[in-house]
């Protein structure tokens, strides 16, 4: 259903629309799966640790080959993408302003109309971003911050096509921990921000990702992140697959109502 070109839509790749289903061979001989050291330090949760690891012989007892890999700038992952990301985010949802697109909430005149708008028409993450991306695009911050993440964002992208030369996909936590209940860190941005350590790099990277339950913990899922190459999907579909099929213990009921994988 979202695989192939569109047409009216100008950032879809124009490539022919692939088969997925193909992809779904349980089968990972002879494959390389990369497991970069830099993902599994300090601030991963004991008990994902152990998932991930029990996750990882299986690949190696189905004939996968596991290969440590260092990816030295994912400890700049975080920092960037927030400062790229609210970036993008301002100059992307200018347009929404009650004029040309998005929604519209009258005022006592255009100066009124705009505040109402957008006061109305975003929620208080969204607007952290804009006010965040705003700031980092302003004269006299630009270099200071967005150019320098930018820079960044090469380094992270070239630790990626170095680890994935030497393997098919690399294998990561999903995050630090389980999901932390609805609302817990509505106060606290940062630590919410913190929680997407082990995912945003790949936004970055411009790669596909993919997550899948490892194990339990209280009840809760361990997420499993397999990373491919560009445009490969299929191997990763395929990785993916090959572990739901060999790993049937994990299909079990838990406290949360019944798994199903």
């Amino acid at each position: 259903a979202v695989a192939g070109h569109d047409a009216k839509d100008s950032t879809s790749i124009p490539q022919a629309e692939k088969d997925y289903k193909q992809a779904l061979v349980n089968d990972v001989k002879g494959m390389k799966i990369g497991v970069p050291e830099e993902f599994f330090g300090e601030g991963l949760d004991a008990t994902c640790r152990k998932a991930l690891e029990d996750a990882i012989e299986t690949y190696k007892k189905l004939g996968a080959e596991i290969v440590p890999v260092s990816m030295p700038h994912m400890k700049y992952g975080i920092a960037a993408y927030y400062i790229i990301a609210p970036a993008e985010a301002s100059s992307n949802l200018a347009r929404y302003d009650g004029v040309g697109f998005g929604m519209r909430v009258d005022g006592k005149d255009i100066v009124d109309m705009y505040i109402k708008t957008r006061t109305e028409g975003f929620g208080n993450e969204v607007k952290r971003r804009i006010l965040l991306g705003t700031y980092v695009l302003s004269s006299g911050y630009y270099d200071a911050y967005y150019l320098q993440a930018m820079k960044v964002r090469t380094l992270i992208k070239q630790d990626y096509d170095e680890a994935l030369k030497k393997c098919d996909v690399l294998l990561t936590p999903t995050a630090p921990d389980t999901a932390f209940k609805i609302g817990q860190n509505s106060d606290n941005p940062l630590a919410m921000y913190l929680g997407d350590v082990c995912t945003v790099t790949l936004n970055l990277a411009g790669l596909p990702g993919l997550s899948i339950p490892c194990g339990y913990k209280d009840g809760l899922p361990i997420g499993m992140q397999l990373i491919g190459k560009a445009l490969d999907e299929a191997t990763l579909l395929r990785v993916a697959y090959t572990f739901e099929q060999n790993r049937t213990d994990l299909r079990k009921p838990s406290p949360m109502g019944e798994v199903e994988i």
